[in-house]
C-alpha cells in the first residue's frame, strides 16, 4: 500500500449523485459542494474541471447502463504523507462508481444516536472520506432495529441523520436544522429550501417528539417520510415535500 494521505487518513471528499433518466440530478449543487469541501480539507483539483468531471460521470452512467440509480464521485489526495514520506508524486485522483437506487423500506424507522456531532470540528458540514463515525452511528442504530438515527451536537441541537438531512412538520410549518449546528449541507436539502417555505433553526431533540411528521432527504433516499420514531408510530402526511422531486421529472 502506498503511504498516501488518502490511504492513511482518508483524505478525500465525495458526493453521491442521484441519476434520473440517465442524467445526474442537481449536478451544479453537487459540484459546488465538492469544490468547497476540497478547499476545506486542502485537496487541489488542477486536473479536474467541472466539464472534465461531468464527462467522466456521464460516460460511467452510459457504460454501466444506469437509467435511474446513483453514482458516487470521490476525489482522493494521493500525495505522500508528511509523516510517512515517499518518492510518489503529488496528485489527486477521481474515482466514480455507479449503482442501483438505494432500497427504502415502506415503514421507515428512526431513532436517536448516542454519538454526538462536534459542530466546531474542521470537518463539520464536510462530506469527507473520513466517514467512519457516520457508519458506526448508523450501524449502532441498525443493531436496534432502526433504519436511521437523528444526531445531536454538543449543545443538544438536532443536526441531521447519520446519512441524511432531517425536516419536520409542526402546526403546518416545516423546519430543518441550520448549518451552524454542524449539519451537512445536503443537495436535496438545498433544493427543498429553494422551493418550499421552511425555517432553519437550532432545536432540541425533543422537537422531533412533538413533530406532526418527520422527513429524511438525501440523494439516496430522495424524500422519505418516517413511519416510526423511537418506537412510536407517526401519522402519515401529504405535505408538498413528498411530491417535490416528482415535479422535476
Amino acid at each position: 500500500m502506498k503511504a498516501t494521505a488518502a490511504a492513511l487518513y482518508g483524505k478525500g471528499v465525495f458526493t453521491t449523485v442521484a441519476i434520473r433518466d440517465r442524467q445526474p440530478f442537481l449536478w451544479d449543487k453537487h459540484w459546488r459542494r465538492l469544490i468547497d469541501n476540497a478547499k476545506t480539507v486542502g485537496i487541489e483539483l488542477p486536473a479536474y474541471s467541472e466539464e472534465h468531471s461531468l464527462n467522466h460521470l456521464t460516460t460511467s452512467i452510459e457504460t454501466d447502463g444506469i437509467v435511474n440509480g446513483r453514482a458516487r464521485l470521490t476525489f482522493l489526495d494521493e500525495s505522500p504523507s508528511p509523516i510517512w514520506p515517499s518518492d510518489s508524486p503529488s496528485k489527486t485522483t477521481l474515482h466514480i462508481i455507479t449503482g442501483d437506487l438505494r432500497p427504502v423500506p415502506d415503514e421507515f424507522r428512526l431513532t436517536v444516536s448516542p454519538y454526538t456531532v462536534n459542530s466546531r470540528s474542521p470537518l463539520a458540514g464536510v462530506k469527507s472520506c473520513n466517514y467512519l463515525e457516520n457508519l458506526l452511528a448508523i450501524e449502532e442504530a441498525t443493531t436496534r432495529g432502526f433504519h436511521e438515527a437523528a444526531r445531536v451536537n454538543e449543545h443538544g441541537h438536532i443536526t441531521s441523520g447519520c446519512m441524511s438531512n432531517i425536516f419536520w412538520l409542526k402546526d403546518e410549518m416545516l423546519y430543518t436544522p441550520t448549518l451552524t449546528t454542524g449539519c451537512l449541507p445536503g443537495t436535496t436539502r438545498e433544493f427543498v429550501l429553494e422551493n418550499l417555505d421552511c425555517r432553519e433553526v437550532e432545536a432540541a431533540i425533543d422537537e422531533l417528539e412533538k413533530a406532526d411528521a418527520i422527513f429524511l432527504t438525501s440523494a439516496g433516499l430522495g424524500v422519505t417520510q418516517v413511519a416510526e420514531y423511537e418506537g412510536k408510530p407517526m401519522q402519515r402526511s401529504d405535505h408538498p415535500i413528498l411530491k417535490l422531486l416528482e415535479s422535476t421529472i
